[in-house]
């Protein structure tokens, strides 16, 4: 006998979210809807698709009864293969012709004229997305390289290839950029979206950057620094009383309504001229008030919509563009085809506003996605950290004292015997260096000579670069606390100068070299605080403040691919 036998799922619904939630509880209430999506999907396609085809012939009497039939295929005949890969080839379009759409989980994002259904594929039309794309990236000293990667791999993915193949840090703050320089603009790619379908929607000229971003994620760690409170509308309601944690919540949660505002330069279609307009950033679009502060919906008229847009920097605001100030973004339509006149310019006031403008783009659109690409890289950290051991310096690691006084060497065990050794041969060093200071020896290992050049081959260290370059290196790569770089002073050619980030705001400190007893000191605070070398200063700064308004943190780093 024959059962039929019927497959039954039970949808859990998911709970709406509430504000008084924490974010690991939106991460959880996320991934319980998505379950519950893919239980649904996979209940209906049992319910309307039998599990094995039965032929008639195979029900008959003569079948059941052992004997098979005389028009079937016996047991021990092949099969030709061609047909085997027909009637899979048959089968696999079957199988997704009968796919049910699947409801978009964000649909608070997807404007009224569009279906809140995700589209089955969102890959280019036209293409296989099985096969393997050729993606070439280009480096801050511009040579390219050609990499070959899946229809897949998202940006994330991509970025840790590249650190990979060229021996870089992995501290999950590179970023994937998307440079259109004849139009001015670039923007950092998400960490989840596809290489391969950006790379679908940019022209001939346009061209991928590898390079760091350190402000990615940061407005995560110091919301308060990313969001002013004169800016959100919901602080100006409850009198400055929120904490940082409640107006993440605010932003990520659906439930809840917040909204940017504030003023903001505005460039019309096909003109040059630009004029101030007071904004408005939601969930459904960035919108400008005809008459004044009004948020009265007749006075708000919609400028552009966020799930068919993407923001960028704007690089070259004044000089290409004529914008007031040089703190332009832009919205620009995912699906356009790169023209002038289907940009939206806009330019705030400062870079702060700019940040908050830009940031609060990236929370309404893409949402508690992007909270969950922050902690994906901290979750691997911390499992990682459960199997590996602690890890230690390179000199820990590698280095011990050693007396080589005898016949053959010996390790020292006694911590208050190697102490004394490595003072011994502090003193002997100091005074070897002096007399090779008084008899003026010309050695590659000099002391002058070794710290003037020891510098060189440090990452944070940029050479001869001019202030203007300094200060593009560091908006691109992320205008955080502690961001810094070194470079060569213009106006005194033995200085140096510390280019560093503070409060969004660049500055910059001198560092000059003085001289003590024929030996030369690098000192940043006119003599009180000596060093040998530029390294030594540098880590010194990286775990003292000093006079410095915050600690080094970031070193800005080229890395050629």
């Amino acid at each position: 006998m024959l059962f039929c036998v019927t497959f039954h799922c039970v949808v859990c619904s998911s709970a709406l979210l509430e504000d008084d939630v924490d974010l690991e509880a939106l991460v959880n209430d996320m991934n319980s809807s998505l379950e519950s999506l893919y239980s649904t999907c996979s209940g209906q396609q049992t319910e309307s698709t039998p599990l094995l085809h039965v032929s008639p012939e195979l029900t008959s009497p003569s079948s059941l009864s052992g004997e098979l039939p005389q028009t079937g295929l016996r047991r021990s005949q092949p099969m030709h293969i061609l047909a085997v890969r027909r009637l899979q080839e048959e089968e696999q379009q079957l199988r997704t012709s009968s796919l049910p759409a699947i409801p978009n989980p964000f649909p608070e994002l997807c404007s009224p004229a569009s279906s809140p259904v995700l589209s089955p594929g969102s890959l280019p039309p036209g293409e296989a997305s099985t096969g393997k794309y050729i993606v070439k990236i280009f480096s801050e000293d511009g040579i390219g390289k050609v990499v070959e990667i899946p229809a897949d791999m998202t940006a994330r993915d991509l970025c840790q290839l590249l650190v990979y193949k060229s021996h870089c840090v992995d501290d999950n703050s590179w970023a994937l950029v998307e440079h259109h320089p004849l139009l001015g603009l670039e923007r950092c790619l998400e960490d989840h979206e596809l290489v391969v379908q950006v790379q679908a929607s940019m022209t001939s000229d346009s061209r991928f950057l590898f390079r760091k971003n350190y402000a990615k994620y940061e407005f995560f760690r110091s919301p308060l620094t990313f969001f002013p409170e004169h800016m959100v509308a919901w602080c100006q309601e409850t009198n400055h009383t929120i904490p940082p944690s409640q107006l993440l919540k605010n932003f990520l949660a659906t439930s809840s309504c917040p909204e940017i505002q504030g003023y903001l330069y505005v460039k019309d279609f096909g003109r040059k001229s630009w004029k101030k307009v007071y904004m408005f950033l939601r969930r459904s679009g960035i919108y400008c008030s005809t008459k004044g502060t009004s948020k009265e919906p007749r006075h708000l008229q919609l400028l552009a919509d966020l799930e068919d847009s993407n923001i960028f920097t704007v690089i070259t605001g004044k000089k290409q563009h004529g914008a007031p100030t040089d703190y332009g973004f832009c919205i620009k339509p995912s699906k356009g085809r790169g023209e002038l006149k289907e940009l939206r310019m806009l330019c705030a006031e400062d870079e702060q506003g700019r940040t908050c403008w830009m940031t609060a783009f990236r929370l309404f659109k893409y949402g508690i996605v992007l909270y969950q690409n922050y902690k994906i890289p901290q979750q691997r950290k911390t499992l990682l950290s459960h199997f590996s051991a602690p890890v230690r310096s390179v000199s820990e690691n590698s280095l011990v004292a050693m007396d080589f006084s005898g016949r053959i060497g010996r390790v020292i065990d006694n911590p208050v015997e190697a102490q004394s050794a490595a003072m011994e041969e502090g003193h002997a060093w100091r005074k070897r260096s002096h007399r090779m200071n008084i008899l003026g020896s010309h050695s590659p290992l000099h002391h002058s000579s070794l710290s003037s050049v020891i510098h060189i081959a440090q990452l944070w260290f940029h050479g001869r670069i001019t202030r203007e370059e300094s200060h593009r290196i560091i908006h691109q790569q992320g205008q955080v606390d502690g961001l810094f770089l070194l470079r060569v002073s213009q106006s005194n050619p033995k200085a140096f100068v510390l280019t560093l980030c503070h409060h969004q705001k660049i500055k910059h400190f001198q560092i000059l070299p003085c001289e003590e007893d024929g030996q030369v000191f690098f000192s940043l605070d006119d003599g009180a605080t000596k060093f040998t070398d530029l390294i030594q200063l540098v880590e010194f700064y990286q775990l003292n403040r000093g006079v410095l308004p915050c600690k080094l943190k970031h070193p800005c780093t080229v890395v050629a691919l």
